[in-house]
């Protein structure tokens, strides 16, 4: 079992830890349970959420030694830094090679541990200036929704919490497994585009209208040689007005966002079946096994063949 545990402090976000909580924490009929779920804080005890309630922590950060993964699920007030005792007990688990993680404005307890300093990092955008400013060694990137590293990891505002966790368990389990959690979350396995399409409501009839039907139908259809020019053409739009409705709602492009989904199909069908890597390459719409090799080495930096050996159920 992997073990997560979350680092909390008053006043706590209810929402950020059960970001975490509901990813990694939830047992879930039919899907094997991968990870072990825990809490901690420096001083055990009643904990004060932003929520109006307190909740009892029953274990202090001697906890962080024995984790695989910790998670700073928020970290407000932002102005008031971290203890020594936690500073030293984050760089502590980096060192001994856990997974250090932070969920929205717990970038802020990394950065004051000195875990981000030459790192890129993302936060909540209404903060990411902020952090840029008092920690001029990390790099901030305020559109992302996360950012990964393998050993440090951290996340945009509160829902993109959500996004990093299941990124997370792809990472470890597989696609597959990943997809599993999230259907039962009634969520998308992977979100496109970048925080900043949420910091501010757009301008006034700049959403045409909403890109889901046609995100549907063309999903269903990835088996077939779709191009942008068919995706504008379902739409009923010109490919231009197409591409900046792509931009406006998912940050991305209607190539890169069809790129994205015909990998993810092919991420699934190599875990779960034995095709051969002509027949994933067809039944997700990559034409052959040299182009899915050459797309799959360019997304996520191995082979479809070396993707299949070490996610393969």
């Amino acid at each position: 079992m992997h073990r997560v545990v979350a680092l909390v402090r008053p006043p706590q976000s209810t929402f950020e830890l059960a970001c975490a909580a509901e990813v990694f924490g939830l047992e879930r009929p039919g899907v094997p349970a991968r990870y072990a779920f825990s809490v901690c804080t420096e001083q055990p005890g009643p904990v004060a959420t932003l929520a109006g309630y307190e909740m009892l922590v029953a274990e202090g950060l001697d906890a962080l030694r024995r984790a695989d993964t910790v998670i700073v699920p928020g970290w407000l007030p932002v102005e008031r830094p971290p203890s020594d005792a936690v500073v030293e007990a984050l760089r502590r688990a980096l060192e001994r090679g856990a997974r250090v993680v932070s969920i929205c404005s717990g970038a802020f307890a990394l950065a004051h541990a000195g875990l981000l300093d030459g790192r890129r990092a993302t936060t909540h955008w209404a903060t990411a200036g902020k952090l840029a400013e008092e920690f001029p060694a990390v790099q901030v990137d305020p559109d992302v929704l996360y950012v990964d590293h393998g050993e440090v990891a951290t996340s945009a505002g509160a829902g993109a919490g959500i996004d990093l966790c299941l990124h997370l368990v792809r990472v470890d389990q597989g696609a597959g497994y990943a997809a599993r959690v999230a259907r039962s979350m009634v969520m998308p396995p992977h979100r496109e585009g970048g925080q900043l399409q949420y910091s501010a409501p757009p301008n006034a009839g700049q959403l045409d209208g909403s890109l889901a039907p046609l995100l549907d139908w063309a999903t269903g259809r990835l088996g077939e040689p779709l191009a942008v020019a068919d995706l504008a053409a379902h739409a009923g739009v010109s490919a231009r007005t197409l591409a900046r409705r792509f931009d406006e709602q998912l940050g991305t492009s209607p190539g890169h966002w069809l790129l994205v989904q015909r990998i993810t199909a092919a991420r699934e069908l190599l875990e779960s079946s034995d095709l051969p890597l002509d027949a994933v390459a067809r039944r997700v719409g990559l034409s052959s096994a040299t182009n899915l090799r050459r797309r799959f080495l360019g997304a996520l930096g191995t082979t479809p063949g070396a993707y299949r050996r070490a996610f393969r159920a």
